[in-house]
């Protein structure tokens, strides 16, 4: 009996020694192999993860099934834009967009004050040519003897013909109203030489507004147009941010989706600023009325979307309805504008320009909140192709479109003043 005791004692501590010699082997191979080890649990830890792996928070379209990033360090984060997931296309559709409202920004910021509609100025040389200028230069000191010294024009024509197309050689000038008032105090029309039958011009406010407008262009305020740009740019870059940094954690998400919400808000509210102050700046009481009322509007759905509720899934629809009434708000300027100046090309020009603008934002909400396509075939669309991507590339081009109406509306006024 103390011998089989014995004998069952020592195979146990055979065992023992077979188990703590193991132990080392497999520890000794994880530290032979920490390297690889290493690589193969990153693998693992920020693999993607399917839609119902993850927290609620992250929880929004449920018809976009696969192909998540959930709680990630920053780091990977961050690097996740160099990668494929379900976001990728919605944070570079915006980059993007970004990127090309900067510089059409700079662009504006460098040529558009300077411009000038050239082919209409195509024949001025000819106009100063057949025009009597000494004659009218006379006329005007007459008229206006506290007129800044004029150049020589006679000189001035000969320059002018070698100069065009460009520009920068020409003086600012005054204001728009000097010319109301030389166009008004002049005589009545002139006729060149010994064609009395043959009239330069119908009339001398024609002579002014010829010959001496295009010296005296000054551009108009700018600051509506650039307000629509960062308005724009700000939109675009929260975003992006807002689809590339909202897995990291529900803090970190919570904050950037409330970016994501003013951003919507600022780009709707500063697209009313061109169409209303360049529309009514001879009108400034409408002017003032209708940016106040956009700005107060942007302002409340701004802080309307701190409420924490706001970003549920469930109110996705009154998200969508409420960004989509502020676009909508836009007819009422615009249709009153057309009443003021339905004679006017450019006043049709830029109502086209809207019209597509609302078109585009009016599809893109309207894709976003019914989700449209994923929602016909799950899982088909995670990586590309589903609404909120559709979604962003509609709002870069209704963005672009209001920009070129803006190009229209700096041309108008800086030629035709009030």
């Amino acid at each position: 009996m103390v011998f089989l005791q014995l004998q069952r004692m020592g195979r146990d501590h055979e065992i023992s020694n077979d188990t703590s010699g193991s132990s080392e082997t497999i520890e000794n191979h994880h530290l032979s192999s920490g390297g690889k080890g290493k690589r193969l649990w990153k693998k693992v830890k920020y693999q993607l993860v399917e839609y119902h792996s993850l927290p609620g928070y992250l929880r929004d379209n449920e018809f976009i099934v696969g192909h998540y990033r959930s709680e990630w360090p920053l780091k990977q984060v961050l690097l996740s834009i160099f990668s494929i997931h379900n976001e990728t296309l919605n944070v570079w559709t915006h980059l993007i967009g970004f990127f090309l409202f900067l510089s059409l920004t700079i662009y504006t910021a460098m040529k558009v004050p300077r411009v000038v509609d050239l082919n209409s100025l195509q024949h001025f040389p000819d106009v100063l040519k057949r025009a009597d200028l000494h004659k009218i230069h006379a006329e005007l000191m007459t008229c206006l003897p506290s007129l800044p010294h004029m150049p020589d024009l006679q000189k001035f024509r000969e320059e002018l013909k070698t100069s065009l197309p460009s520009m920068d050689m020409l003086p600012s000038w005054s204001s728009w109203h000097l010319l109301e008032q030389l166009a008004n105090c002049l005589p009545e029309p002139f006729s060149h030489g010994n064609h009395s039958d043959v009239c330069v011009l119908r009339s001398m406010k024609e002579d002014v507004v010829n010959i001496i407008a295009p010296l005296m262009i000054t551009p108009i305020t700018r600051w509506p147009f650039f307000a629509f740009l960062g308005g724009a740019m700000f939109c675009l870059l929260a975003s992006s941010t807002c689809h590339l940094l909202s897995c990291h954690s529900e803090r970190l998400s919570y904050i950037m989706l409330r970016v994501d919400y003013a951003g919507i808000a600022a780009l709707i509210s500063t697209s009313f600023y061109p169409l209303v102050y360049y529309s009514f700046m001879c009108h400034p009481f409408f002017c003032n009325l209708y940016i106040g009322f956009i700005t107060v509007v942007g302002v409340a759905t701004i802080l309307f979307s701190l409420l924490p509720f706001f970003q549920n899934p469930e109110f996705r629809s009154i998200r969508a309805s409420l960004f989509f009434g502020m676009g909508f708000s836009g007819i009422a300027p615009v249709l009153h504008k057309l009443v003021l100046f339905w004679n006017q090309p450019e006043a049709l020009h830029t109502t086209g320009y809207e019209i597509l603008m609302g078109f585009f934002y009016g599809i893109g909400a309207l894709i976003y909140a019914t989700r449209i396509p994923e929602r016909w075939m799950p899982g088909k669309f995670d990586i590309a192709g589903h609404s909120h991507q559709l979604f962003h590339i509609l709002v870069v081009a209704g963005a672009y479109t209001h920009y070129r109406a803006g190009l229209v509306y700096l041309k108008w006024r800086d030629l035709e003043g009030c």
